[in-house]
C-alpha cells in the first residue's frame, strides 16, 4: 500500500514566509503542475529515505570541479548555500547572491536570474 503525505498545506495558516512563498508557487496556477511533488500529495513516506543516507555536505570538500552556488538573499535556505560553499576547495568556485530573491523566485523569474554571471562562469570553467 502506498501512503502519501501532503508536502504543503491546502490553506496557508503559518507565519513562516518560506512556506507562504512555496504555497504561492506550487499551490496556485503560477507553479502548479499535476505531477509536481510539491503541488500534490506526491511525497510518500518513503520518498525522503534516499536523502537520509546521503549526507549532502559530507564530501563537498573533495569536489575539484568548478562550482557555482546561486542563492537569493531572501531564501530560507541561504545559510545552507553558504555552508556548502565554505566547504568547497580551490579557486574555481563562485557564490552568487541574488538581491531580493527567495528560493522560488529563481525558478522562472528571468529578470532575477543572473544569466550573465552563469554564462561567464561556464565560459571560464567549461573548457
Amino acid at each position: 500500500m502506498l501512503i502519501s503525505v501532503q508536502s504543503l498545506p491546502i490553506f496557508v495558516t503559518t507565519r513562516d514566509k518560506f512556506v507562504k512563498d512555496y504555497y504561492a508557487y506550487y499551490k496556485t496556477v503560477y507553479g502548479y503542475h499535476l505531477r509536481s511533488l510539491n503541488s500534490n500529495n506526491g511525497w510518500t513516506l518513503a520518498s525522503p529515505l534516499a536523502f537520509m543516507n546521503a549526507p549532502i555536505l559530507a564530501y563537498s570538500d573533495e569536489i575539484r570541479s568548478a562550482v557555482m552556488v546561486v542563492y537569493g538573499d531572501k531564501a530560507h535556505s541561504f545559510y545552507m548555500g553558504k555552508d556548502a560553499f565554505a566547504k568547497l576547495k580551490g579557486d574555481n568556485k563562485e557564490f552568487v547572491v541574488v538581491p531580493s530573491a527567495n528560493h522560488t523566485d529563481l525558478y522562472d523569474q528571468m529578470a532575477k536570474i543572473p544569466f550573465d554571471k552563469i554564462i561567464a562562469f561556464f565560459h571560464q570553467n567549461l573548457k
